[in-house]
């Protein structure tokens, strides 16, 4: 990248600087060539290989694209508006690979809070399989892409590489507990005696039951925050927080029993 054309325009020597790196990645990174250039050394070597040859199969597709940069038309632009064209139309991998594949996946809740292993199986259509266990790291989210180098289709391509296969992750839903973003909320019910007076629950988590301590007088709809019990967030050291949304209802009848406690309320100017 420190001497790519698109950084150094009109250097001439950093152009050929860009050729010659170029040239020793493409032979280096492919035993065979690199077993001819050692035997034959640099003459022989560049007799028997073409200039399409030698780059046939390499692939810089990460390298370029990671900086922005299209490889297969700057290799056309520094080599000729030709070198594209044993390539299947692009440059060495990147429309040799074969075609990236889709894999739809269901799992529980659970399972994405944990993380979970899959056996994946599926028939390519030229008649060959992919048969492996993947990994669901945990923390992955509904409609997440996990991808899998080189388990998409074959390439059409002599020396291409395959495809990747994308395994798209639809997440269950769960009987007691929504997920938001990396947050978990689940319903706190209440008597209407413990909203008033306050009290100490127990809430269950996906890490076992907690003990949450209830504010007397707390209103519904109040969310009682248990730190780092949600989910955990991919690629980083931490976690999601679980919350407890609190419910309870006004009973549409009271015993007689109730109705004077109420009263006795009433008098004393609650």
């Amino acid at each position: 990248m420190k001497y790519h054309p698109d950084r150094n325009p009109g250097d001439k020597a950093a152009e050929d600087k860009f050729k010659k790196i170029s040239e020793a990645y493409a032979v280096l990174s492919d035993a065979e060539k690199r077993k001819q250039y050692d035997a034959y050394g640099d003459s022989r070597f560049h007799q028997q290989y073409s200039q399409e040859d030698i780059f046939r199969g390499a692939d810089f597709g990460n390298v370029f694209r990671d900086a922005g940069f299209d490889p297969g038309d700057i290799f056309s632009r520094i080599f000729g508006g030709s070198f594209g064209g044993g390539f299947g139309g692009g440059f060495g991998g990147q429309n040799q690979k074969g075609q990236d594949l889709e894999y739809p996946i269901s799992i529980g809740f659970n399972d994405a809070y944990h993380g979970v292993e899959k056996h994946i199986s599926f028939k390519l259509t030229d008649g060959s399989t992919r048969d492996f266990t993947l990994k669901i790291p945990s923390g992955v989210r509904d409609g997440g892409k996990l991808r899998i180098q080189g388990k998409g289709a074959g390439s059409q391509f002599p020396g291409g590489r395959p495809g990747d296969l994308y395994v798209i992750v639809t997440v269950l839903n769960h009987h007691l507990y929504t997920r938001n973003g990396d947050d978990i909320e689940g319903k706190l019910q209440l008597k209407l005696s413990e909203a008033l007076l306050g009290t100490s629950k127990d809430v269950e988590t996906l890490e076992g039951p907690k003990k949450i301590k209830v504010p007397s007088g707390v209103k519904p709809g109040t969310r009682i925050r248990l730190k780092e019990l949600g989910f955990p967030v991919p690629g980083q050291k931490r976690r999601g927080d679980f919350y407890a949304i609190v419910e309870y209802t006004i009973p549409p009848e009271f015993t007689p029993k109730q109705q004077e406690l109420i009263a006795s309320l009433a008098e004393s100017g609650l």
